[in-house]
C-alpha cells in the first residue's frame, strides 16, 4: 500500500520553483514560496481531495475529523502537503490539498491554552500531565515559541481522543536564531527531566532557518546534524547559517 499520494501536479515545476526560491530574495522569494504553510501546523478542512490508492481509512478518518497536518514536500503553488491519521501508528497516509480549501490554520503554539480545557480523566494521561508541568514550570522555554505536536496537539486541535496511556510526547520549539550548544543541553536536560516524571518518551524539535532538527543531536554536539527541509533530509554543520527552500 503506498504511503503518500502521488502529487496532482508537475513534480519538476514544483522543484524548479524550489530551486527558484532558494537563489531569490526579498520580494521574489516571497512571491515563489508560501510561507503560510508551516510544517506541524494543523489545518482544518472543508473538502479534502481523493487520489488513486488512497486507503479506505482516510475517507473515515477525515469525515470524523476534517483535519491534516502539514508535512514537509515541495508543492506547486496553490497546493499543501498534508499528512492524515487515522487510528493507530499504521494509519498515517501522505496526500494534498488545495489553499482554497482550508478553514483554519492551527499552530503548536496555539494549543497550550487548549489543554486546560481538557477533562479530568484526559489531563492525567501521562502525556498531557507532562505537556502541563512543562507548560507551568519549565523555565528555559519562556524565551521562545513552542507547543505540542503528535497526538497531543492533534487531540488539542481537533477534540478527537488520540493520546494514550503509553503515548509520548512531541514538541516543536521555534528557534529563528542560533541555538548555543550549551543552552540546547540544558532545554535537553530539563525537558528530560520532566519525561522522567511522567514515565514518558519526549521528542523535541527545533524549527530552524534551514528546517526541523532533533533537539537531542544539536544538544549531543555532533559535528553535523540531520536537518528536515521540504527537499529532502540533509546533513549540515550549522542549521542557521544555509537555508534550504521549503516550499
Amino acid at each position: 500500500m503506498r504511503t503518500c499520494a502521488a502529487p496532482p501536479f508537475d513534480a519538476a515545476f514544483a522543484a524548479q520553483v524550489g530551486a527558484a526560491s532558494a537563489g531569490a530574495d526579498g520580494a521574489t522569494a516571497e512571491r515563489l514560496s508560501d510561507t503560510r504553510w508551516r510544517p506541524h501546523d494543523l489545518l482544518r478542512l472543508r473538502s479534502l481531495p481523493s487520489y488513486d490508492g488512497e486507503p479506505d481509512w482516510v475517507r473515515l478518518a477525515f469525515a470524523h475529523a476534517p483535519f491534516a497536518v502539514i508535512r514537509r514536500a515541495l508543492a506547486a503553488p496553490g497546493f499543501i502537503a498534508v499528512g492524515m491519521r487515522g487510528d493507530g501508528r499504521a494509519q498515517r497516509y501522505g496526500t494534498w490539498t488545495e489553499a482554497g480549501d482550508i478553514e483554519a490554520v492551527i499552530a503548536p503554539e496555539d494549543l497550550l491554552a487548549a489543554s486546560f480545557q481538557l477533562d479530568v480523566e484526559r489531563r492525567a494521561l501521562p502525556a498531557f500531565a507532562m505537556l502541563a508541568s512543562v507548560r507551568d514550570e519549565a523555565q528555559s522555554l519562556h524565551a521562545f515559541s513552542w507547543g505540542p505536536t503528535g497526538s497531543a496537539g492533534f487531540e488539542l486541535a481537533t477534540g478527537t481522543p488520540t493520546v494514550t496511556a503509553t503515548s509520548d510526547l512531541d514538541l516543536l520549539i521555534r528557534v529563528p536564531q542560533k541555538l548555543s550548544r550549551e543552552r540546547a543541553a540544558q532545554l535537553m536536560i530539563e525537558l528530560e527531566s520532566f519525561a522522567e516524571r511522567a514515565r514518558i518518551r519526549v521528542d523535541v524539535q527545533l524549527e530552524t532557518p534551514s528546517g526541523g532538527v532533533a533537539l537531542a543531536e544539536w544538544a549531543a554536539g555532533k559535528t553535523r546534524v540531520m536537518v528536515r527541509h521540504a527537499q529532502g533530509p540533509q546533513l549540515v554543520s550549522d542549521p542557521w547559517a544555509v537555508s534550504p527552500p521549503q516550499a
